[in-house]
């Protein structure tokens, strides 16, 4: 009875301390606002959050939190966005811009459309997300597990035979004896430390990137952090903010800069990227008409080409006019001593002619350096990684401290540079935020995503970073350590546990001692080593963010 009380009680206390381990789900759900207020029929109305559906007007008042993810419409407002983000500055927020439920209302009153409710906001997937890693298997896992798979048989012969030598060699009342130690072999050997160490560190090492705003995908994610060697970063969107800006528009071949602006926007306004969005910017900005391109092809890693007001018009780096039997007469130098600068030379022809050069530059993100910095102390190979010329991909290289970086990658071929690293043995995590990076990510032996990215490159990643920062990248490479830390501490504690008590309790001190294990001491020994376990992991709960 005693001994059936011990192991009770010891699974008791597991069982608690294994239910903090999931502390971090419990949180996220709790962010959840319970209700919105919704205007229905020209009338505010309070409903529950779940009722809330797609289009809705939602009124958010200063305090209260945000029910669902939407774009505000009316009003403007300070949010509190930690809980996403990590970030306890409050973030400006006014018409257009986009809102994401849970977050905190702190000023004023707004109101948006809902766009993602109920399992598609962004709460709801990272929730998702942290339960599917924290249900998964490291690969460290597997192999506890197929220890265990010959550490059970081989305990219950080490018992059989404990008991049969104890049977025939033992002293009076030699039953007795063979059956104390029979029992306390198997209840000194139940291998719950085992089984404990890897899961309990994954659920709370996941968790707790999840309240830092890092999600990791899965346990093999998790592992895989700590063995990579080589980092790869995209420039822009990644070490850049992603929102370029033109810097110059110089003419040529008597052209005048107004036109080639003019012209330029014009053909980009068909245009996704976000060089020719600066363009079509800056031509607003400067008042310009613009018209409607009446034909337009983009050519990847080249440019475009379209037709304004019947001329034929290029927009893209020198290659594309080449390509298209233009002559870059005297621009070589222009662009050169632009790209030094750390500026993207647009060369723009119209009929076949070079009319100018427009100039767009973009500026590197906070902590950028930091960042690169503190990744060669962690002893990591950083590479940058673009499609940008050679000369402003070494501007922008040596602004934060890279030394060797990869220029001219077309979008198709950035997963090539990934394998060749690869196949010189070197361990690769590739951080990127666009479309054209997720073969890139899917290559590498861990995909690390900016979550203020696209879609695409999310769902290829193995870690999302839900902010913009990238000290979140140091975050996930030291608790990824920290865990494998964590694990390995538990395994060889679960290890040791057993080597050490399981030749006590078969009785080999008996003979020169004369103590033999009671039955109800292993059971309260096996409590304490699982507990233990799951005690050393829940310290990851205490982890702090690394600072570049």
């Amino acid at each position: 009875a005693i001994i059936i009380v011990l192991i009770l009680m010891g699974r008791f206390l597991e069982a608690r301390a294994k239910g903090q381990t999931s502390e971090a789900i419990r949180k996220l759900v709790g962010l959840q606002a319970r209700t919105a207020r919704v205007l229905r029929d020209g009338r505010e109305t309070d409903i529950r959050v779940e009722d809330v559906q797609a289009d809705d007007p939602v009124i958010v008042r200063p305090g209260e939190k945000v029910p669902v993810d939407g774009v505000i419409i009316e009003g403007r407002s300070a949010l509190d966005e930690s809980m996403l983000t990590g970030e306890s500055l409050p973030v400006d927020k006014g018409p257009g811009d986009q809102v994401v439920g849970a977050t905190l209302n702190k000023t004023g009153a707004f109101t948006f459309r809902a766009t993602k409710v109920g399992r598609d906001t962004v709460l709801a997937q990272i929730i998702q997300l942290v339960q599917e890693a924290q249900g998964s298997k490291a690969p460290i896992q597997r192999l506890a597990d197929r220890v265990a798979s010959y550490f059970v048989p081989a305990v219950m012969a080490l018992a059989v035979v404990t008991f049969l030598t104890w049977l025939v060699f033992g002293p009076n009342p030699s039953l007795t004896y063979a059956l104390v130690t029979f029992v306390a072999v198997l209840i000194i050997a139940c291998p719950c430390a085992l089984g404990l160490a890897t899961p309990t560190a994954i659920m709370v090492g996941t968790g707790r990137g999840a309240e830092q705003g890092i999600l990791i995908k899965s346990g093999e994610a998790l592992e895989t952090a700590h063995r990579v060697n080589t980092i790869i970063l995209d420039k822009t969107g990644t070490l850049t903010r992603g929102h370029p800006s033109v810097t110059d528009v110089i003419p040529l071949n008597g052209f005048d800069a107004t036109d080639i602006l003019r012209l330029a926007a014009s053909a980009e306004r068909g245009s996704e990227h976000p060089l020719g969005g600066a363009i079509v910017r800056h031509a607003g900005e400067q008042g310009l008409d613009l018209a409607q391109p009446e034909r337009f092809d983009a050519v990847p890693g080249r440019g475009i080409e379209a037709e304004v007001g019947g001329q034929a018009v290029l927009v893209g780096n020198p290659r594309l006019l080449l390509d298209r039997g233009v002559s870059l007469d005297s621009s070589g130098e222009i662009r050169l001593r632009l790209a030094n600068g750390g500026k993207t030379a647009m060369h723009v022809a119209v009929g076949g002619k070079v009319a100018g050069i427009i100039a767009v530059a973009d500026t590197e993100k906070p902590h950028s350096k930091d960042v690169v910095q503190a990744l060669r102390r962690m002893g990591l190979d950083v590479v940058m990684l673009t499609g940008d010329n050679a000369v402003t991909a070494k501007a922008i290289a040596s602004q934060v401290g890279i030394d060797h970086f990869l220029a001219e990658v077309l979008p198709q071929h950035k997963a090539d540079e990934v394998a060749k690293l690869q196949a010189i043995g070197r361990r690769v995590a590739m951080v990127g935020d666009g479309i054209n990076d997720a073969p890139a990510l899917a290559q590498a032996d861990l995909g690390i995503a900016i979550g203020a990215g696209t879609d695409v490159a999310i769902e290829s990643a193995d870690i999302v970073l839900i902010g913009e920062d990238l000290r979140g990248i140091l975050t996930a490479i030291a608790l990824s350590k920290q865990t494998m830390r964590t694990i390995k501490q538990n395994l060889f504690w679960a290890f040791f546990y057993n080597v050490v008590l399981i030749p006590v309790a078969a009785g080999v001190l008996y003979p020169f001692f004369g103590i033999l294990l009671n039955p109800m001491v292993a059971a309260l020994a096996m409590a304490f080593s699982s507990v233990s376990v799951v005690a050393n992991s829940l310290r990851l709960r205490f982890f702090r963010p690394a600072t570049a």
